[in-house]
């Protein structure tokens, strides 16, 4: 398996001249200053028919004790055919379930709902798809001679808990940069828990990033966000899990949330080389899905994408995506173009009401699953989406990393939220009759 008949090179995404080895450090075309984008071999994938490429995807995820059941390198040839086995970094990422959300469907009139639950990842993020590449590529450059002092990244949260994780495990010193009290506790703990020298600047997201970039023109340090294509190619397989798991047939709507906007862009390459190598015949509609409060790529759409605009970020519950100068806009124009994509925003009080809707399916939304899912729901209502529609909604992260959101809704406590779908503590005398009581008005209530 590390001697691969396979090959994968970075290219400009404006078809500059020049490729350049996965193993460079380099994050922008030398010509245009534009970003670069992995591209593979596909006439040597082609060789493999595409019943043996989804054989192989599915004899390799039953492995239970191997590296290559992961949902990740279980695709290693479409991932990084490059990289050595001993030097992969793995919790075992991908996998998700796919989980049917029948009262949420019912809420807006379709009969084909899921939700890809990516935050039942090891750090509870998507994160993890893309920095077991990233983290192991680190890992063989480091391992070969290359002098790398530390891998960084600025984050909204989820980032940084995959980059301090899969560091961890490889023993490779890691550096994140976090916006000072805009993300949750949880979040904020997991970078420190892991050993990640972990600093709080007094700005936003964007603030951040701009002095990662800087940092990150030293030639001792290695980049781990998204405007490092690595990353996406790991996202880029919950594309080709939500098809295995729907028995290889494509949905007719894949509708994500979206921050920095590489998610998107991730998700449309695995549609497209599944596509390209004959695994499926047609691709889904895909839907970004904005916070109204976050939405530069959303203000874009409406003028067709002719102009886009970078902006300050207001505060959002969706505190993961709230980003206003996204760096990876033009790919993400440029895959919902080719896929007749859409781009809804969602006001606080939509998102936050939706992720409560959603849970009453059991789920434990996030409130960036909640701007995808409040998308869903007004998208369906319009008609757009129509009720025979086969629909997936990916669910980025774990809701548990952000329980003072939970509670603030239940306890009607967010500001612009009148909570909807709140379910308040009963305190009680500790009577059986007092108790027999709420029990009998809750089964009323729920139609029992």
């Amino acid at each position: 398996m590390n001697e691969s008949p396979f090959h994968a090179v970075y290219r400009c995404i404006n078809a500059c001249p020049g490729e350049y080895p996965l193993d460079a450090l380099l994050y922008r075309c030398p010509h245009c200053e534009d970003l670069l984008e992995v591209v593979h071999d596909l006439s040597a994938l082609k060789e493999t028919p595409a019943q043996s490429w989804k054989q192989t995807f599915e004899q390799r995820c039953a492995q239970l004790a191997s590296t290559y059941s992961s949902g990740v390198w279980s695709k290693k040839e479409w991932v990084h055919p490059a990289l050595r086995e001993e030097n992969l970094v793995s919790f075992r990422e991908g996998g998700t379930p796919l989980v049917p959300a029948a009262r949420l469907a019912q809420s807006c009139g379709l009969e084909h709902l899921w939700v890809k639950q990516c935050g039942n990842s090891h750090t509870g993020s998507f994160k993890d798809l893309g920095m077991t590449v990233l983290v192991s590529q680190v890992k063989q450059m480091m391992h070969d001679g290359k002098k790398i002092k530390a891998v960084l990244c600025a984050s909204t949260g989820d980032t940084s808990a995959a980059l301090a994780a899969y560091c961890a495990a490889a023993q490779i010193p890691a550096v994140v940069l976090l916006p000072a009290n805009k993300i949750s506790p949880a979040q904020l703990l997991q970078p420190i828990a892991n050993g990640a020298l972990t600093l709080a600047l007094a700005t936003d997201f964007d603030g951040c990033i701009q002095i990662v970039q800087q940092l990150a023109q030293q030639p001792d340090v290695y980049l781990a966000n998204s405007m490092n294509s690595l990353r996406l190619e790991g996202q880029k397989t919950v594309a080709i899990e939500i098809v295995q798991q729907l028995n290889w047939e494509t949905p007719d709507w894949v509708i994500l949330p979206g921050g920095n906007l590489g998610n998107v862009s991730a998700a449309g390459k695995g549609f497209l080389m599944m596509r390209d190598l004959g695994l499926i015949e047609r691709l889904p509609r895909l839907v970004c899905a904005q916070a109204e409060h976050a939405n530069p790529l959303y203000e874009s759409f409406q003028n067709g994408f002719r102009e886009f605009h970078s902006k300050p970020a207001q505060p959002t519950l969706a505190t993961a995506i709230q980003i206003g100068r996204p760096v990876s806009y033009k790919k993400a124009i440029k895959v919902l173009r080719e896929f007749d994509g859409l781009v809804e925003q969602a006001r606080e009080s939509e998102l936050a009401d939706a992720a409560a809707l959603a849970d009453r399916d059991g789920l434990f939304s996030c409130p960036q699953t909640g701007v995808a899912l409040a998308a869903t729901l007004k998208l369906a209502q319009r008609g757009t989406i129509k009720p025979h529609d086969r629909v997936v909604v990916i669910s980025t992260a774990n809701g548990l990393k952000f329980v003072d959101f939970k509670i603030g809704y239940h306890q009607s406590a967010l500001k612009e939220v009148a909570s909807r779908y709140a379910n308040r503590v009963k305190m009680l005398a500790p009577s059986l009759e007092h108790v027999n009581a709420a029990i009998a008005q809750f089964s009323a209530q729920q139609n029992i």
